[in-house]
């Protein structure tokens, strides 16, 4: 019974995940929902749906608990206007405020068809736009492929409320993100090629190779402060200052948010290198079009299996 429940987790986690927009929090209710199904599994009526079924059914109840006094968690570029090169980072905003990373391990099971765009940050973070109820159905049809008789028996609810509840979620997200769905450029040779350049660009400390390979409207972020750039002109301020340069760091890749990844290294008093950040890029037609730099690297390890 207990291997039957844990086979599901992985997927329950990317589901709540989306839900939550917190990889801590996403493990979390994936693991209540365990634990609730472990003590009502004699309950469980196979008659009236499947284990998976019921399993999601339980996951949405978390979650919805979850949410209930949550404040909507947000990247940088959600939270006010861009700053300037050179301003202060200001003081850091409380965690709770902001979206965190994840696994593609944790979060993407590799015998379930889910789009590994669907965990990218600009999504999760569109998603929180939406209220909890509308955030689940349109997660459960249009990332999950249920149908709306489906996800209106799991919410409780009429196929003409799940339906009407999708026609709004759907308006919200592209009011959120117009850009989501767009072409992000091929995920193969090129792509590969174009980050390869970063890495060797980064790690020579040599900008304005790197500013080359940016978009000429990329953001850039440094979670848990408010700070953050916009357009390949101010980057290349922000990283030509000598007080915020990164020599002696290097990347070394980590598969998170269904996006290209690295650890950020630096080197500690005996020469080896020990993670400093986690950062995900996000690429678009041949272009990284967004960075995001997440600090505290001790914190986030945990969630990213070796």
């Amino acid at each position: 019974m207990v291997d039957r429940l844990e086979g599901h987790r992985t997927e329950l986690t990317g589901y709540c995940y989306r839900m939550l927009g917190s990889g801590f929090e996403a493990e979390d209710a994936a693991q209540e929902t365990l634990v609730r199904a472990w003590r009502a599994y004699d309950r469980y009526d196979e008659r009236r749906g499947t284990l998976r079924v019921w399993l999601y059914r339980i996951a949405t109840n978390v979650c919805l608990d979850m949410l209930r006094s949550a404040q909507r968690r947000a990247l940088a570029v959600d939270l006010g206007p861009a700053s300037q090169a050179g301003a202060p980072l200001g003081p850091p905003i409380a965690d709770e405020r902001w979206i965190h990373p994840i696994s593609d391990a944790r979060a993407l099971p590799e015998d379930v068809a889910v789009r590994r765009e669907t965990i990218r940050l600009a999504f999760v973070a569109a998603l929180q736009h939406l209220p909890p109820r509308q955030r689940a159905a349109l997660i459960l049809c249009d990332v999950l492929c249920w149908t709306a008789r489906e996800t209106a028996d799991l919410l409780d609810t009429t196929v003409a409320s799940v339906t009407s509840a999708l026609q709004r979620a759907r308006a919200t997200m592209r009011a959120a993100a117009p850009t989501l769905g767009a072409d992000r450029g091929p995920g193969d040779a090129a792509q590969r090629d174009l980050l390869d350049r970063y890495c060797a660009a980064f790690e020579r400390h040599d900008v304005e190779t790197l500013v080359s390979l940016l978009h000429e409207d990329v953001t850039m972020s440094m979670p848990p402060f408010a700070w953050w750039l916009r357009g390949r002109d101010q980057i290349h301020l922000a990283m030509s200052d000598p007080a915020a340069s990164c020599a002696g760091a290097r990347l070394r890749p980590v598969a998170a948010n269904g996006s290209p990844a690295f650890w950020q290294t630096r080197p500690g008093p005996g020469g080896d290198h020990h993670p400093f950040a986690l950062v995900v890029l996000d690429v678009t037609d041949g272009a990284i079009t967004d960075i995001v730099t997440f600090l505290g690297a001790e914190r986030l390890a945990p969630l990213f299996p070796a």
